[in-house]
Formats: structure tokens, sequence, C-alpha cells
């Protein structure tokens, strides 16, 4: 496990700017609720103080040159969790759509939401589509919002998909691969993640983007998502430069130009 780094929060430094950066980063938001518990105060509240992490994750990638990055603020294992907990957190989407709208349009930030958009609750939906309709020109940086996401079921609806096409003689399978099978995926408008973070010091993807992060760089955090700045996501930054990314190939291979 790699460690944070410590340095002051906010620009990027000469440093940082001279690293080889992911295109794209996945974001694993875990601890809200601990990070309330600490405090004696309810989960809800951690989620709440998550919207402020979440808002600082966005202006760092973009003032790093980060194109893409996605965040995992809903699965859909957790509408199983206590209805107050569940409405607390739509409520927050909403909020999320609303309060960061105009600064995402001026800022050329195009979001796209990945999973079921359509089992959110009406008001947290139409928000959210509105934020997508109107930031849909932006081409400076794609955020990714994973709602009601499972990764599992993700591949599971493309196969299905995929079965429909083939049952109507429009598909043969030995036209199906990878790329086709991406194609069907609620993040096919999105690249591969280069680089997944999670904070909160577990180390799991939990259904996050598993078809997605076959070479992707993993970095776990013990910083709780609400206290989660510039230094944390730099420390990844850094860690990530230091990697080498083989993709099967050998280190001497990676190495010949």
């Amino acid at each position: 496990m790699v460690s944070d780094a410590a340095h002051a929060p906010g620009a990027p430094t000469d440093t940082m700017r001279d690293l080889s950066l992911p295109r794209h980063i996945a974001l694993i938001l875990d601890g809200n609720g601990r990070w309330a518990s600490q405090r004696g105060l309810p989960r809800t509240a951690g989620h709440q103080e998550g919207l402020h992490a979440v808002r600082r994750a966005v202006r760092a990638c973009r003032d790093r040159g980060v194109r893409c990055l996605t965040l995992y603020a809903f699965s859909a294992a957790n509408w199983s969790r206590p209805k107050d907990e569940v409405d607390g957190l739509m409520r927050i989407c909403k909020e999320f759509a609303e309060s960061e709208h105009d600064e995402l349009v001026a800022n050329g930030i195009r979001v796209e939401v990945v999973g079921e958009l359509d089992e959110l609750p009406t008001p947290t939906r139409r928000a959210v589509e509105r934020l997508v309709k109107d930031t849909a020109p932006g081409d400076r940086m794609t955020l990714g919002l994973a709602l009601s996401y499972g990764g599992r079921r993700d591949v599971v609806n493309a196969m299905r998909a995929i079965a429909v096409r083939a049952a109507a003689g429009l598909v043969i399978p030995e036209e199906i691969d990878e790329a086709s099978l991406r194609s069907f995926l609620t993040t096919s408008a999105m690249p591969d993640p280069d680089l997944v973070i999670r904070t909160g010091g577990e180390q799991r993807l939990s259904d996050f983007l598993l078809f997605e992060s076959a070479y992707a760089e993993l970095y776990f955090s013990e910083t709780l998502w609400p206290d989660f700045d510039a230094s944390t996501l730099d420390a990844a930054l850094t860690a990530y430069a230091r990697r080498q990314r083989r993709y099967g190939r050998t280190s001497e291979q990676v190495a010949t130009p």
C-alpha cells in the first residue's frame, strides 16, 4: 500500500506539471460514514461533507490537466442501505447537479452518467439530466458520474443487448470482440481508466469498472473521502508516475523505444 504524501494543497506545482498524467482517473469515494461517526454525526453529514471533496477533486483534476474523471457516487448495491441514508444521498446528488451546474458549464466540463439513471428519484434524475444536456458542448474535460452503477450488471446488460442484435441477425458471434462489447457498456463514451483511486483505507474495487479497469493502476489512500484534497490527489499522481505500465510485456520491452 502507498501512503499519502504531504505537501501544501492547491494549484499544481512545477513538479506535478512534469509528471506523466493518467488520461482517465476513476475515484471510489469511501469513508463518509466513518468520517461522520468519528465526529458523533449522522452518516448523512459525512455524505454532505463529501460533496465539498467532490468539488475539490474536480477542480484539482481540471487544474492538473486530467482529461477524464469518473466518480463512484452511488452503486447499485447502495439501494440496500437504510432509507433515510439513501434519501439523503439522492438529495445530495440533486444538490450537486444544481450547485455545480454553472461552474461545470463555464469550464467546459462535459458530464456523462454511467449506470441506470432511470432508477433515480424523479427530482434527482431531472437535475442530472439537465446537467448532462447543458454540459454536452464541453470539450476540456469529461466528468463521469456513476449512479446506480454496478460493473457486473453493466456487462450483463451489454451482453443482453448484443444477444438481441444476434437474434435479429444483425451480428454474428464471430464478430463479437472486446471493442464491440465495450460499445454497449454505459461507460462507452469514456476511455478505460489509467488510475483507480480508493479513499478510506479499504483495498477493493467494489464492483466498479471491472471490465474497464483490467490494466488500470490501483492506489489506495487512508484518507477518508470528506478529507480528500489536492495533496491526496498529488500523492496518487506521484505514485502513478513511478509505475511502469507493461500491458503483458516485459520491463525490457517497455524500456525499448
